[in-house]
Parts: C-alpha cells; sequence; structure tokens
C-alpha cells in the first residue's frame, strides 16, 4: 500500500511516517530529539560564563536554574531542527536514523515538543533568574532555529558562521545570571566561543563531505573544495590564540590560564600546519575535530581553576 507523500519545508517531497512507525517511538527517541551532546556543550559554557562572574559569590540555586532553563530552550531549539531537517536528514548517512526522518516521531510532535520546551525554558529563566538572561535565551534560540536552521544552512557558504551565533550566546546567558548586565568578559566569552566553532564544525564538514554534498547543502568543502576548507581550518586556528588571550586583560583570570591558552593554541597551530601537506584529508579532519574538542574541555576547565588559585 503506498503512503502519502507531504512537500517539505526544503522543498522536497518526504514521505509521512505512518501511524504505526511513529508508534515505535520510545523515550531513546524523544531524548536524542534534544541532541544531548550539544545541549551538554551548552550547558558548560553557560557554567563557565555564571563562574567567572560570580564564583567569589557563588549562589548555588540561582546556577540550577540557569541551567535548567538554558537546558529547556536549547532541547527545543535542537528538536525543531530534526522538525525542519526533515527532508534532509533521509539522505544523510551521518542523520538518516533521526527518530523523526526515520518515521519513528511524526514531525508535528517534534515540532510542538520543541515550542514547549523553549517556551518552558524561557519561562524558567524569566522568573527564576532575571530577564536578561531569558531574552539571552530566547536569542540564542531565534539564531539557530531561523537564522542557521531555516535560512542560512540550505542557502549560503557562511552557514556555519551564522550558525556560530547560537553557540556563542551561552556564556552570556552565564554571566547575565549573575551580573544583570553584560560587562567586556562576556563579549571576551562570547567572542571565544565564535571563533571557535569554524575550525570545529569546518573539520566535521571534511569528514562529512559527500553526505552534506548529497543533502544539496553549502558547506564550504563542498563549494570550495577541501584545500580551501583546510585555509579556514588554519586562519581560525591562529586566530583563536589573540581572541582567546583578550579574556586575560579583562582580570577575570591570570597568569594560569595565560600559559594554558598559549600551550595549548600553539599545539592546535602546530598540528594544523604539520598536517597541510597530508594527502588523508579525512584523517586531518578528524585530528584538527578531536583536538578542538580537547582545546576547548582545556580551556574551560583553566577558567575554572585559575579563579580559584588565583581571584
Amino acid at each position: 500500500m503506498e503512503r502519502p507523500f507531504q512537500q517539505s519545508s526544503g522543498g522536497l517531497l518526504t514521505e509521512e511516517p505512518s501511524s504505526e512507525a511513529a508508534a515505535k517511538a520510545t523515550w531513546r527517541d524523544y531524548w536524542e530529539l534534544t541532541k544531548p551532546g550539544i545541549n551538554a556543550s551548552n550547558q558548560m559554557a553557560v557554567f563557565t560564563g555564571f563562574w567567572l562572574a560570580g564564583h567569589h559569590l557563588f549562589h548555588f540555586g540561582l546556577l540550577l536554574a540557569t541551567l535548567l532553563g538554558t537546558a529547556l530552550v536549547t532541547a527545543g531549539a535542537c528538536t525543531i531542527n530534526n522538525y525542519i531537517d526533515r527532508d534532509i536528514d533521509p539522505l544523510m548517512d551521518r542523520t538518516r536514523n533521526r527518530p523523526v526522518a526515520a518515521g519513528r516521531i511524526r514531525p508535528q510532535s517534534a515540532l510542538w515538543m520543541g515550542c514547549l520546551l523553549a517556551l518552558a525554558g524561557v519561562a524558567v529563566l524569566l522568573v527564576l533568574v532575571n530577564p536578561l538572561s531569558a531574552i539571552l535565551a530566547a536569542t540564542g534560540f531565534f539564531a539557530y532555529v531561523l537564522l542557521y536552521s531555516v535560512w542560512a544552512k540550505r542557502t549560503t557558504i557562511w552557514n556555519t558562521v551564522v550558525g556560530c551565533i547560537s553557540g556563542a550566546v551561552p556564556p552570556l546567558i552565564g554571566w547575565a545570571a549573575v551580573e544583570g548586565t553584560l560587562e567586556l568578559p562576556a563579549w571576551m566569552l562570547f567572542l571565544f566561543m565564535f571563533v571557535w566553532q569554524p575550525p570545529h564544525f569546518y573539520a566535521l564538514a571534511m569528514m562529512k563531505t559527500e553526505d552534506y554534498r548529497a543533502a544539496g547543502i553549502p558547506m564550504w568543502p563542498v563549494v570550495k573544495g577541501l584545500a580551501d576548507t583546510k585555509r579556514q581550518i588554519l586562519f581560525y586556528i591562529i586566530l583563536m590564540l589573540p581572541v582567546s588571550l583578550l579574556l586575560v586583560g579583562t582580570g577575570v583570570v591570570s597568569w594560569l590560564y595565560l600559559v594554558t591558552a598559549i600551550m595549548i593554541s600553539g599545539v592546535w597551530i602546530y598540528l594544523a600546519v604539520a598536517g597541510w601537506s597530508s594527502q588523508n584529508n579525512e584523517d586531518w579532519a578528524r585530528r584538527m575535530f578531536l583536538y578542538s574538542l580537547l582545546y576547548l574541555t582545556v580551556m574551560q576547565v583553566a577558567m575554572f581553576v585559575d579563579p580559584i588559585l588565583f581571584g
């Protein structure tokens, strides 16, 4: 028996999941909709902003409310992203088994779930934290869902850079939760997270170039090629060194963070340059991707430890 088809948001025909298929969804499918890996990374960034703003006056209850509200908004944005990408996710090996793409969860269910989660998160921040943190979370939601998922991802080679806006908002939320304003250190954290993302995601795009090509997504390596993508990655990695040091000038961190930033940024630059002539682009990209995760983790740990020892 033939199943009905619907016109997707991306202009492609995708199969409408049947009631039988949708009934197979488990709690793990709904959990997967929220992209817990992305959420965990955002939570760490929120904590970093919160900690640097008020480690000397640490308020555990306020921290929990801030993390909860941000987690709900992030979960909502990621869930709606599954709804928006339901036409292209089945075309890529990396995403074809996502619950909406695979037909285990109805698109409308994902849309409603995402909206309710995001609204609940904004409400938590508005009531239990402060209006500025709620506004920032809503701004990040707008940037990820509308600017990135709906528009930039499908239309421009600059989609990754546009997506970096939402990825750089979490530390602002953490800072605003404590201070109620956005001071210079908060914006330095925003810039740090913004510049870190292109080399991280361009490396991933190099590893999944054929996936993106099959889905018609204009990622940098699809449009410009792998060699030019490697130049972009190297550019942003070199830029990370001075950007990471700007935080020292604000006074929220000191020499321990400074030494860590110089050393770990130097290693990243070395790895990028050393692998420049490598003929195995996928291996080079994987090494850059994994090191970017290590870099972010080590730098955030340094942001946490430095104020304890020298704050």
